[in-house]
């Protein structure tokens, strides 16, 4: 029972067999441990690994347990937070040389939540410095391998690039993200995740480290939907419901009848295998009846465009920098700081002009969903590059920003969206169907995304084991 669960974390089914004496925390929590000690120097999921605590609370609760007293829903449970969450215990240095001062460890909502329910933290994942891109890669830090690869050293997604990898080598069976531009669904893509980005200011980001106060959302990558709904009815401060309570309402959503919007645009450019990858899902959705129309999105592209000249994220990053972390400027990235110029010198009233439109354009997004409940596409249009080929300047750029093209717009559009897997490319990575709905929609996205999955199947059933966890 302990092996499989650590194999395929269903949290659900955690949480009740640990009330039912069928698993103990401390044999889940030895496993787990194991696990790290097998593949966390191979795969560099953390850049901090601190499971004593964790182990010693497991014991504490099998005996709580037995005494048949709650020690929490989430009891039991091991999460692993991306280095720019507050964590008591821990450093923060997202992603960083050099630590950042106390105030930076300070926990916020989103970890106390999970804390408050009993949850576990192993260690603080890798990321992304400052969270500033979308590929993985750090300089100052070990580069979390995608384990879906057995030759080939290819990222994992950024900026939470940690977080998919602990899910996947069974390390963590939550791990908590933060997305700007895509930063916990690019990873949920490259890794055959399940990443959620919620509505902006659903969750609280005190405690984290910004990047860009206007777009920065805490999130979540698990193994399955199913997962990603019991980890949000512990975050949620709106949901007042126990978690199952959450489900067996969230499975009451069919298939049938759901209106579809498929963004074409998001299909452009795709590498191979990955459009046909989605579009092979979308074939088993209308057979399960969903009525599914391709449209032209305009507010879409335009903020794509909006994006590729900086959006909103590069000039708040900027400021952020040079007011609060001066003294971190000078061990940038090379691949920040080869733009940090350019993107310091945009005009206020350049700034001021995109927040404007991009008000208009989410404006614009949100009468579509009067005639779709939700709009799908690709989650990354491209695989996940060898960290060979992105250590050539020129192409980490060009990367960079095709990763992020489908991703970045929900955020400047302010709306919700989830990753899940939907297939292989053509090298094997796997390939994320996004889907997307409108602002503060939380609750319909999860329950549509895993009527979605009830029939493109969960990821231990479209992808196998990733090769380097074989």
């Amino acid at each position: 029972m302990c092996a499989d669960t650590v194999n395929e974390p269903l949290l659900e089914h955690i949480i009740l067999a640990l009330r039912n004496g069928n698993c103990r925390a401390q044999g889940i929590f030895e496993q787990v441990i194991s696990r790290n000690e097998v593949f966390g120097e191979r795969l560099n999921a953390y850049s901090q690994w601190q499971p004593g605590n964790a182990l010693a609370s497991a014991i504490a609760i099998d005996h709580a347990l037995a005494a048949r007293r709650e020690p929490g829903l989430f009891a039991g449970i091991p999460v692993s937070a991306k280095d720019l969450f507050g964590l008591d215990g821990f450093q923060t240095f997202a992603g960083s040389p050099t630590a950042l001062p106390a105030e930076w460890c300070a926990e916020g909502p989103v970890v106390s939540a999970l804390k408050s329910a009993g949850a576990a933290f192993m260690g603080k994942t890798n990321m992304v410095e400052f969270a500033f891109g979308g590929i993985g890669t750090n300089p100052h830090w070990e580069i979390p391998r995608n384990p879906w690869d057995r030759k080939t050293y290819r990222v994992s997604g950024g900026s939470s690039s940690g977080a998919g990898v602990s899910i996947c080598e069974g390390t963590a069976f939550v791990a908590l993200g933060s997305d700007t531009a895509g930063s916990v669904r690019v990873p949920a893509s490259w890794t055959g995740t399940v990443g959620l980005k919620t509505t902006k200011n659903r969750w609280s980001t005190d405690g984290l480290v910004p990047l860009s106060t206007s777009l920065d959302t805490p999130g979540t990558l698990t193994r399955n939907v199913s997962d990603a709904i019991v980890a949000f009815s512990i975050i949620d401060p709106g949901t007042t419901e126990t978690f199952d309570k959450v489900l067996t309402k969230m499975r009451t959503r069919r298939i049938s009848g759901l209106r579809i919007g498929v963004c074409k645009a998001m299909f452009d450019g795709c590498d191979p295998g990955v459009a046909e990858s989605v579009a092979a899902a979308l074939i088993l959705l209308e057979k399960a009846g969903a009525i599914v129309t391709d449209l032209e999105v305009p507010a879409i592209n335009e903020a794509e465009e909006i994006f590729e000249r900086g959006g909103l994220a590069a000039p708040e990053f900027a400021a952020l920098i040079n007011h609060t972390f001066a003294d971190w400027k000078a061990t940038l990235d090379p691949n920040v700081l080869a733009r940090f110029e350019k993107i310091e010198a945009i005009p206020a009233i350049d700034y001021i002009s995109r927040r404007s439109r991009l008000l208009e354009l989410a404006s614009d997004v949100d009468t579509i969903f009067n005639d779709v409940d939700i709009l799908v596409g690709p989650t990354v249009p491209i695989t996940a590059p060898t960290v060979q080929e992105v250590a050539v300047p020129e192409e980490y750029f060009r990367l960079n920003m095709a990763a992020l093209r489908n991703t970045s717009v929900v955020n400047l559009l302010d709306l919700c969206a989830l990753s899940l897997p939907a297939g292989r490319d053509a090298f094997g990575i796997p390939i994320g169907f996004q889907v997307i709905a409108r602002k503060n929609a939380d609750e319909e996205l999860l329950a549509i995304s895993l009527a979605c999955e009830s029939v493109i199947g969960v990821s231990k059933d479209i992808l196998g084991t990733p090769p380097l966890l074989a």
